[in-house]
């Protein structure tokens, strides 16, 4: 089933190239990875997130304007700020209490910036899943726009309005690059999936908002993932299959 699935999406593909050459983002990631401010939890996780790949697939150069929505307790933040700290920038959007707090003051981060602090989420009556209400997230002409495993906490009316204000935030030719936790090809909604996403879903809703759809990478594919368990059991917690996708707004 996985098999096919990815097959499809390959078939689909704009480019058919799995990986960018290297940048100069990758020394930088590298010296960001290394740095006394992460946490031996956040340190564990490299090996499986596999961080400079991932943004050398998403294309990110050190003198871009990068906004990374739902930035959470800060993984990527740890990272990306850093590197674009001398030639580019770093915005974070929805979600950025936490960092904020614990990273504002850090060095290396003075450039840091929170922006759309008007834009809020909430839950309707009876609704497991974030929406958001916001009209922008007040940067536009951004490079790169990227979210990691938040796809999943919204709603579709949140999912909708999250690719509406990432296509608004990006330059025309700009990237949107979606990581998340992949579900069965429409398996009904249920206890075991409820932090996974449909990638086929994902990429119908994403291009619904404009963007056209670039490439798929395997670089957090888990064949021994059955898709079956929730995300955070024993057997699957930091080995999930993911997907990994690269879209890009029109120019």
């Amino acid at each position: 089933m996985k098999k096919l699935l990815t097959l499809s999406i390959a078939c689909a593909l704009v480019s058919a190239s799995a990986f960018v050459s290297a940048g100069p983002i990758k020394a930088k990631i590298e010296a960001a990875m290394a740095s006394d401010i992460r946490t031996d939890a956040e340190i564990k996780r490299d090996r499986n997130r596999r961080p400079v790949q991932t943004l050398e697939f998403f294309g990110v150069e050190d003198d871009m304007r990068v906004v990374e929505l739902v930035p959470g307790g800060g993984w990527y933040t740890k990272l990306l700020a850093p590197a674009l700290n001398e030639n580019g920038e770093y915005f974070a959007a929805i979600g950025t209490s936490r960092i904020e707090r614990n990273l504002a003051d850090q060095p290396g981060f003075e450039k840091m910036r929170i922006v759309g602090k008007e834009v809020s989420t909430y839950r309707e009556e009876g609704e497991r899943f974030s929406s958001i209400k916001a009209t922008d997230l007040g940067v536009s002409d951004a490079d790169v726009v990227l979210t990691f495993r938040n796809y999943h906490n919204f709603s579709e009316q949140g999912r909708k309005k999250m690719n509406e204000l990432a296509f608004k935030a990006l330059k025309p030719g700009g990237i949107y690059g979606v990581v998340d936790h992949t579900a069965r090809h429409m398996e009904a909604p249920n206890n075991s999936n409820r932090r996974r996403v449909d990638p086929v879903l994902a990429i119908k809703e994403i291009q619904e908002a404009g963007f056209v759809m670039v490439d798929y990478s395997t670089l957090h594919y888990r064949e021994d993932d059955e898709l079956e368990y929730e995300v955070g059991v024993k057997s699957v917690a930091g080995n999930t299959d993911r997907w990994t996708i690269k879209f890009m707004k029109p120019e």
